[in-house]
């Protein structure tokens, strides 16, 4: 009988920092199969030393030294990879690292993202934008390449109100703007659907699956990121901006889903959840 591929997403926000916090058992306690990484900020060499001689890694660096980053590491190397998303002026270094991997002849295709966060009326909510552009475009493209893809990480967007607990309050911020929910309008909208974003504008649906949408229901949350501030991890005050998005037919794979969210504030090392989901690939 074929064995259930686990995949765990998570912002480190720092891999040094999260080892020395604890990351390390709860990843050698969690049976993982492939792990993304995001916010890695650290070199491949560092990425390696932690993780061990037990996985195979791939590692995008952002071009600022301490920024950003994303990773990729399995338990059988990786058949063939890539890091360019978008125009050739566009740097997206760091934010996107996608990855083929062979499971007994069927090719299952990983891409770990992390999208810019983004300030209102200021330079990087264009960038943000840029990128959820090049986002859009590559997503038919890479559903092309494999009927078995996944998108994975820290995408920096609540996509509805049930993904935020104080949505009232940041309809005016990024993260919420009904301009960048409308993106997730149209990933998550019927293929080649005529789709109207929150904001008012149209286009056509992409067909992909928010895996934890499906799975978890019209619940708030579950989140997957607290502010550091205040009491919002305690009073669970969160955002759900960690995805995986999935093509229809790995969705339909899915066995199981869940936020590995801290037992407390103290023992967090990272103030995001990882994401990890079970697929049953044919």
């Amino acid at each position: 009988m074929t064995s259930p591929v686990r995949i765990a997403s998570v912002n480190v926000n720092g891999v040094r920092a999260a080892y020395r916090k604890g990351m390390g058992d709860w990843l050698d306690a969690r049976g993982v199969d492939i792990l993304a990484l995001q916010e890695v900020r650290a070199s491949t060499d560092d990425v390696t030393g932690l993780l061990g001689d037990d996985w195979f890694v791939l590692h995008d660096a952002a071009t600022a030294k301490g920024r950003a980053g994303v990773a990729l590491a399995a338990r059988r190397e990786f058949s063939a990879h890539r890091v360019a998303l978008g125009d050739d002026d566009f740097d997206s270094a760091g934010r996107w690292l996608e990855a083929d991997l062979d499971l007994g002849g069927t090719t299952l295709t990983v891409v770990s993202t992390y999208v810019h966060s983004g300030e209102v009326d200021t330079p990087k909510q264009v960038e943000k934008y840029r990128f959820l552009d090049a986002m859009e475009a590559r997503l038919p493209e890479l559903a092309a390449h494999s009927r078995y893809a996944l998108v994975v990480g820290d995408l920096n967007v609540g996509h509805r109100e049930l993904d935020i607990k104080n949505w009232r309050g940041n309809r005016k911020n990024a993260g919420f703007l009904p301009r960048e929910r409308a993106y997730f309008d149209r990933f998550f909208g019927a293929l080649d659907e005529p789709i109207e974003g929150v904001d008012g504008s149209t286009g056509p649906g992409l067909g992909w699956v928010d895996v934890g949408r499906r799975w978890a229901g019209e619940v708030d949350g579950p989140y997957t990121w607290w502010s550091q501030r205040g009491q919002a991890f305690d009073n669970n005050t969160g955002w759900r901006i960690d995805y995986h998005v999935a093509t229809p037919a790995l969705a339909e794979t899915v066995q199981s889903y869940a936020v590995d969210r801290a037992a407390s504030w103290d023992t967090r090392w990272s103030d995001h959840a990882p994401v990890v989901v079970d697929y049953l690939l044919p």
